[in-house]
């Protein structure tokens, strides 16, 4: 007969669960023990990436009845110093954590943090993102402000490659609390890696793009990343049909020049 787990300990882990279940993410409990493997220390399950980026839901106070201000601050806290993934060890300069309007109706999640961003802390900063505020501002008729701004995953990874499947997993979870707390009317997904996160869809930009889809409970739209738009000017002309849609579905005038 298999022992009985201690009663808090059974309390945590369905607490953990039920947290991840409400993420949308079901199977990271699941694995089989293998013959003559040894089952899961509780000492070793507290401190996986996956518990350690669950523990604010168990260590801290609820956020639901805070103001967003003061959630998104518990947020920041919970996430700490992070070095739940490889990339603290890769050259990360600091945790970019997000910025803007904590009610804001409209949120823009891009990949990772680059270069500049990793200097100053803030998403969107650098070529890209001042191609990202003309968009906003010159195109939609919105200050920076207005909108909140994140990635998938707060630290930039070396030489700005693509993020790695298992640091999006490890991050995520507090992107998807920030998403909770902000409750946007609209996220724009600013390329390829952010769409294929957050929607679970391994597909092409032109299949993502020109599409609702249902988010949490948030329409959610698929664009070009500005960076790749800096590399590719063509692709303006696309984004600006891409952002006349989230302009319609905000109720935004919408101009007759376009970005």
């Amino acid at each position: 007969m298999a022992p009985s787990l201690d009663p808090k300990l059974r309390s945590a882990l369905a607490d953990r669960i039920a947290y991840y279940k409400a993420l949308g993410i079901y199977d990271f409990y699941r694995r089989p023990i293998e013959s003559g493997e040894s089952p899961l220390r509780t000492d070793e399950l507290t401190n996986s990436p996956v518990m350690m980026a669950s523990a604010a839901k168990t260590e801290s106070p609820t956020t639901a009845d805070m103001n967003p201000t003061t959630a998104l601050q518990v947020i920041r806290e919970d996430l700490g110093d992070c070095t739940r993934c490889r990339l603290h060890k890769l050259g990360r300069k600091q945790i970019v954590f997000g910025t803007g309007n904590p009610r804001a109706q409209l949120m823009f999640i891009g990949e990772a943090p680059g270069g500049d961003e990793d200097e100053q802390g803030e998403p969107f900063v650098g070529r890209a993102g001042q191609l990202l505020n003309n968009m906003i501002t010159k195109g939609m008729g919105l200050r920076r402000e207005d909108v909140y701004i994140a990635n998938i995953i707060k630290c930039r990874p070396p030489n700005n490659r693509t993020p790695e499947r298992d640091e999006c997993e490890t991050c995520s979870p507090f992107l998807m609390r920030q998403i909770e707390v902000i409750r946007p009317r609209v996220i724009v997904a600013l390329g390829a890696v952010a769409a294929k996160t957050l929607l679970a869809i391994n597909a092409s930009m032109s299949e993502l793009r020109g599409r609702w889809y249902e988010f949490r409970g948030t329409k959610l739209a698929v664009t070009y990343h500005p960076a790749f738009l800096l590399r590719d000017p063509r692709q303006k002309k696309e984004t600006w049909k891409d952002l006349q849609m989230v302009m319609k579905e905000l109720g935004l005038p919408i101009p007759k020049t376009p970005v």
